[in-house]
């Protein structure tokens, strides 16, 4: 399975993104799937997961109110719309596949770039 993020790009704090991932091969509906992101200089963290309905949805305190996953699995891809960016928002975005309990494979980033 290979999976590529795209929809990154350079906002303005406050402005907003939506991140897409694609996902190749035919498990995607089995996955349950997840966004990580790694800023400059630090290392990965966990932003947003969700089910493979998307019935249940879960946000690190970071970004909760502000980031929305949301899934569509008729089309094999994976949604993050950010909304009220933040320069601590800077990093690269990657989309990842896995179970309930971590992701196990993550696939190419989008950097996101938020000016202050």
């Amino acid at each position: 399975v290979q999976l590529q993020a795209s929809g990154g790009g350079l906002v303005q704090s406050g402005g907003s993104l939506r991140l897409s991932c694609v996902a190749s091969g035919s498990t995607f509906s089995n996955d349950w799937m997840y966004w990580i992101r790694q800023a400059p200089g630090k290392g990965l963290e966990q932003v947003s997961y969700i089910s493979t309905g998307g019935s249940v949805k879960e946000y690190a305190d970071s970004v909760k109110g502000r980031f929305a996953i949301s899934r569509d699995n008729a089309k094999n891809t994976l949604f993050l719309q950010m909304n009220s960016l933040k320069p601590e928002d800077t990093a690269l975005y990657y989309c990842a596949r896995g179970d309930s309990v971590r992701w196990t494979t993550k696939g190419q980033g989008t950097l996101v770039t938020v000016s202050s």
